[in-house]
């Protein structure tokens, strides 16, 4: 049932963000009385599950769910249509207007997806608000992770300004320091002292190369083991469920998160020292060199202990609070969104690349329009980004060509067009099946 929730949503999420990107090409072309052949959710290969012709456009529902189209007359795209171009140009089709009304019929999926996704941002914010968390809201502090502490952070630290302000919600405080170019943080010890930490320039590269994308955990759990995975690391050194970690390499833990962020240190074994029915007992885990830092096991947690030891509240705003709010978040989801793309160029980031089972699963297993909203806010913007990118056969591609024709009054041929169309297809596809082979490895794994 929850994954049929979760597939259910991501359906939902991408037919709608599919049919308003390509209604974002299909007007700009009608209003250039530009003939549009068909508008297509899904692709239609040999087949469609539904179609009708309304004038001039057919609109139907294709089988395959990996996108969808408008074919416009007289354009080189997806249908491959070359026997078209060998006809004479005709009034109506995309190659006999202005290289000006083709570059807006170009873009306008990709306004669609950066406008919607801005609507959606301020829609959110104006109906349900936000739920944000204080400093005080972090009721025990953070634990920090050992690569950290060298700067000067300290388990139970709170955080109090970021760059010298207040944070809305410090528990951002790990995307800020990944993503965006934070100096300064200023935290309260647990003995009641003050202090501003510098924070390295290159802190982004510094946790993308160590995997630890959340160096700031809230403390919240004591550290007592509820379950144990079978023939995993801890069940074969003999911890079972019900143990509490009293240290680890003798580094007294006190909650669970401090037990992870020791775990997931760069040592390659650890001495375990916990207590069980009253007794005190060492045990060791050793990891294999180059394996993930998971030993197998997960924390006794409930609700009443988490609500107790952590506060958020909650913040109302009128309409023109939520069109600040909401044009922010949109503005920064792209910001953030473009400055880690770079990762992806790393053999790490090939390997973190995901496809459809990847997307899906950031849906929750319940039905939550606020989370789904949100969501689809994100990959409006992520797919509005994507399609500016200049590979052909995407409509980056194609406003670069019609760039270059603006700029140098010299139109690429057809069978250039042909030929890059091709390519970028091949591009395309080749990364499509890269990003779902990851996908179906790590559901092995």
């Amino acid at each position: 049932m929850e994954i049929l929730i979760k597939a259910s949503q991501f359906i939902l999420s991408l037919s709608l963000l599919i049919v308003l990107h390509e209604l974002g090409h299909f007007i700009p072309a009608k209003l250039f009385k530009t003939r549009v052949e068909k508008f297509y959710l899904f692709f239609d290969y040999k087949f469609s599950l539904f179609k009708k012709k309304v004038g001039e456009t057919v609109y139907g529902i294709g089988w395959i769910p990996l996108g969808g189209y408008v074919k416009i007359s007289g354009m080189i795209d997806e249908s491959m249509d070359t026997e078209q171009m060998k006809q004479p140009a005709q009034p109506w089709e995309f190659r006999s207007k202005p290289a000006w009304q083709r570059l807006i019929i170009m873009l306008g999926g990709v306004l669609v997806n950066f406008v919607l996704g801005w609507f959606i941002y301020i829609a959110i914010t104006a109906y349900w608000g936000r739920e944000l968390v204080k400093s005080e809201g972090v009721k025990n502090g953070f634990a920090v992770a050992e690569s950290f502490k060298k700067f000067g952070f300290q388990d139970g630290d709170k955080i109090l300004k970021i760059d010298g302000k207040n944070p809305d919600d410090v528990t951002e405080v790990n995307k800020l320091l990944f993503l965006r170019d934070i100096a300064t943080i200023e935290v309260l010890h647990q003995n009641g002292d003050k202090e501003t930490i510098k924070i390295p320039v290159d802190i982004g590269s510094l946790m993308w190369k160590e995997g630890l994308m959340e160096p700031f955990k809230p403390r919240i759990f004591k550290p007592i083991i509820d379950s144990v995975v079978p023939n995993d690391l801890a069940f074969n050194a003999g911890i079972l469920k019900g143990d509490k970690i009293i240290s680890v390499n003798d580094t007294e833990i006190t909650y669970w998160e401090e037990f992870i962020n020791k775990i997931k240190s760069q040592q390659d074994y650890y001495n375990l020292k916990i207590e069980r029915n009253g007794e005190l007992k060492t045990i060791k885990i050793q990891f294999e060199k180059e394996k993930e830092k998971k030993i197998g096991v997960s924390v006794k947690a409930d609700n009443k202990t988490y609500e107790k030891e952590f506060e958020s509240y909650h913040k109302d705003y009128n309409f023109k609070e939520s069109l600040s709010i909401g044009s922010s978040l949109a503005y920064w989801t792209l910001k953030d969104y473009i400055t880690q793309f770079k990762y992806v160029f790393t053999a790490k980031g090939a390997q973190s690349l995901g496809g459809f089972i990847s997307i899906g699963k950031i849906f929750p297993s319940y039905w939550s329009w606020k989370a789904f909203w949100n969501i689809t806010a994100f990959l409006s913007i992520m797919l509005g980004f994507m399609n500016l990118l200049p590979i052909p056969a995407l409509d980056g591609g194609h406003v670069v060509f019609t760039l270059w024709e603006m700029i140098t009054s010299k139109k690429p041929g057809d069978k250039f067009l042909e030929y890059a169309q091709v390519a970028g297809f091949i591009i395309l596809i080749a990364l499509l099946l890269f990003a779902n082979g990851n996908d179906v490895v790590r559901l092995f794994k």
